[in-house]
């Protein structure tokens, strides 16, 4: 279903607005696959969401959270933090956890980070400059607790597609960007997936501190 919302603030800033409508429900599922309450302990886990949007993913992290378990969400889109300050108070599948779950406008490297045990992030990296990317991975990994993990997707076939249709500095651009993903991808992926029911395509990868063998995954 089309969010009129998502789509005005793509056609207003297609840069911080990476696609036209929100993550569909199993690009969502693959996102969120390591936020997970600590069942064996009980220990409270702290999730981050960085660039939620209108909150499709952030529905899905909030039915996932244990009973002790924080979310801050952290959106520099200011008419989309709004909304989802709106969606606590309104949301059924975000008020049982709204006491646990802050909502922050503005850009994610301006905001002092805790450590976090998972974090999940929606940001069109193929938007921004090399220099932002990387600022971004590594105030991202940074903020991960030891055996925390970062989620984040591209779609499918966009970074030869832009490659193949930008000349000068816009594809210098693109494959400096490429650069930049390929570097962190090698040394902290451990898990990556292929979400071909997504609109368009998408591929997840599962980021660690220390990373092990790499799997692959299609859903």
């Amino acid at each position: 279903m089309l969010d009129l919302m998502f789509a005005k603030e793509f056609l207003r800033s297609h840069r911080q607005t990476g696609a036209v409508a929100p993550s569909g429900e199993a690009l969502a599922r693959a996102l969120t696959r390591y936020v997970r309450p600590d069942h064996r302990t009980g220990t409270p886990r702290a999730v981050l969401e960085v660039g939620p949007g209108t909150g499709s993913v952030t529905r899905h992290i909030a039915a996932r959270l244990g009973p002790r378990d924080t979310l801050d969400l952290v959106e520099a889109n200011p008419r989309f933090a709004s909304r989802l300050s709106a969606a606590l108070v309104d949301d059924p599948a975000l008020r049982p956890a709204a006491d646990r779950i802050r909502v922050h406008a503005g850009l994610i490297q301006e905001w002092p980070l805790d450590r976090y045990d998972a974090i999940v992030c929606g940001l069109p990296f193929a938007n921004f400059d090399p220099d932002t990317v990387r600022s971004i991975l590594r105030v991202l990994l940074g903020a991960l607790a030891p055996d925390g993990t970062l989620s984040f997707f591209a779609y499918a076939g966009l970074p030869a597609l832009r490659r193949s249709l930008t000349t000068g500095r816009a594809h210098a651009q693109s494959v400096a960007v490429q650069g930049v993903l390929a570097a962190v991808l090698r040394d902290h992926r451990f898990r990556h997936e292929f979400v071909p029911a997504n609109l368009p395509p998408a591929r997840v990868h599962h980021l660690a501190a220390t990373p092990t063998r790499v799997v692959a995954a299609a859903l």
